[in-house]
């Protein structure tokens, strides 16, 4: 007999799985694409039943299906896009699309006066973090304050991932890391949450129980059993959100060590020996007990060229590719802000938008391809200098996530950042970390096991290193230069900002 763990990622535009076993060994992968909904500018939803709970049990099913007759599935882990904030009522039904993470802007009037009362120094103080798009207690606060019949009926707290672990075992809790992202709601430094300031966001709402990622939630229920082929009994792991599961799945753990994650979004990961509270990233619990981060997160990057893709008569990313790798790095002087859905870290700007600056016509579809994929450069460039300059050190760079493949995109990151990445042999992301998360909860798997060896870097061209110096200098000048306008048509597009 063989013991098979299921790892089950809900991300912005697909649910990932892989069936693995205690060594690492894949199994089997699945994949789902779902919808990201856009209701209104500056709103991001996902429909918790119809994305996060069939993403589940569709990707879960296919997995199943590869097992053979020997294998035993003996532990779950599920991780997702976060931090979000799902409200569901006494059954544990969503009584609204969830809201997303800092893509999500709505809250912007809650975030103020959630400031104004507590005071941002304290807020940074208790939280390590100031409040921004990304958390989720002025979310709480919108939903409150605009949909008071919803709250009305809220009794429980989900993300994604938390929103599976209960449907599978009953269990209300939530993760470390994760909470550690519901500023002002955590206490970072403390773990734990802030009663006082729990109980005035979010009155009458019981708070979920806190939990390390690879501690266990629960045991599959013999509902859930029926609903996804899932053995009853089994155990499932509390759990994570994405980007913390994908450090784990390519061995991202110790200080010094840097993630860089291409997705839809483009997030970056420091891991540190302790915490580093800072006013324009994201200081975080990690995934075990006494260990710290500092991260960060762009609002777009492959959404961007998802984008293009789009209006371009959805034509194959291979080929756009193909496009933009004729094109001299640099675009021929075309630079591009990528602030297409606000910004987070580390400016911090819902009302941020994209700029395309320098279009001549001589530039095609090819130069705003990799424009676009140079704007993510600038951004990760950005990124990591406020790493440095909030005290972390950066030793070793890893790679993950689906923008990983093709070559171009990566090869762009490190011309304009200059650093080396690693690329791990296993870039499946997040369900690999979720596989290996379930199996430290089960006990067959040590936390410190090797998984995923690399499998080539990839270096900086320094022929290139003078045009990028100079066009991220354009890209910082950029923003604020065009700020006042970009933030009136932010205004005009979210009706006057209210």
């Amino acid at each position: 007999m063989s013991e098979l763990l299921v790892g089950i990622d809900l991300g912005t535009s697909s649910s990932t799985g892989v069936l693995a076993r205690s060594d690492g060994e894949v199994v089997a992968t699945a994949e789902r694409a779902h919808k990201l909904s856009l209701p209104k500018p500056g709103w991001a939803e996902h429909d918790a039943e119809e994305v996060w709970w069939k993403g589940f049990t569709e990707v879960c099913a296919e997995l199943l299906e590869s097992a053979r007759g020997d294998d035993e599935v003996v532990a779950v882990c599920v991780s997702g896009i976060g931090p979000c904030f799902l409200a569901a009522g006494e059954g544990g039904e969503p009584l609204r699309p969830a809201i997303l993470y800092g893509i999500d802007t709505r809250a912007s009037r809650e975030i103020e006066e959630l400031t104004e009362r507590y005071g941002n120094e304290k807020v940074i103080e208790l939280c390590g973090n100031p409040m921004t798009a990304q958390s989720v207690g002025p979310k709480i606060a919108w939903l409150a304050r605009n949909e008071p019949e919803v709250w009305g009926e809220t009794r429980y707290f989900f993300m994604a991932h938390t929103f599976v672990a209960h449907r599978l075992t009953g269990a209300y809790v939530l993760d470390h890391p994760s909470a550690s992202m519901c500023e002002p709601l955590y206490h970072t430094g403390e773990n734990r949450w802030i009663g006082d300031w729990c109980d005035e966001v979010a009155p009458g709402l019981e708070m979920p129980e806190l939990r390390w990622p690879a501690e266990i939630a629960g045991e599959i229920t013999e509902e859930a059993a029926e609903a996804t082929g899932l053995p009853a009994g089994i155990p499932v792991a509390v759990g994570t959100t994405d980007s913390f599961a994908d450090g784990l799945s390519i061995g991202v753990k110790d200080p010094g060590d840097v993630m860089i994650i291409y997705g839809s979004t483009m997030s970056i990961i420091a891991i540190l020996p302790e915490a580093l509270p800072t006013s324009n990233l994201w200081s975080n619990a990690h995934l075990f007990k006494g260990t710290h981060n500092l991260s960060s997160g762009m609002s777009t990057s492959g959404s961007l060229t998802a984008w293009l893709k789009e209006i371009s008569g959805d034509k194959p990313f291979e080929e756009l590719t193909e496009e933009a790798a004729e094109v001299a790095p640099g675009s021929e002087a075309l630079v591009a802000l990528p602030y297409f859905a606000g910004e987070r870290t580390p400016i911090n700007d819902p009302d941020a938008r994209g700029v395309i600056c320098g279009l001549t016509l001589s530039h095609g579809r090819g130069h705003l391809y990799r424009a676009l994929l140079e704007s993510t450069g600038y951004g990760a460039r950005h990124l990591l200098e406020a790493i440095s300059e909030a005290g972390g050190e950066t030793k070793r760079f890893v790679a993950v996530g689906g923008g990983t493949k093709g070559g171009l995109w990566t090869q762009v990151i490190s011309d304009v950042t200059g650093v080396v990445q690693e690329l791990p042999e296993q870039t499946i992301g997040a369900s690999y970390g979720d596989a290996k998360l379930a199996g430290i909860a089960h006990g067959l798997v040590e936390a410190d096991a090797e998984w995923s060896s690399m499998a080539s870097t990839v270096e900086p061209n320094p022929e290139n290193r003078e045009v990028y110096d100079e066009l991220y200098s354009v890209y910082r000048d950029l923003y604020p230069a065009t700020r006042p306008m970009t933030h009136a048509l932010a205004h005009m597009q979210t009706g006057g900002g209210s």
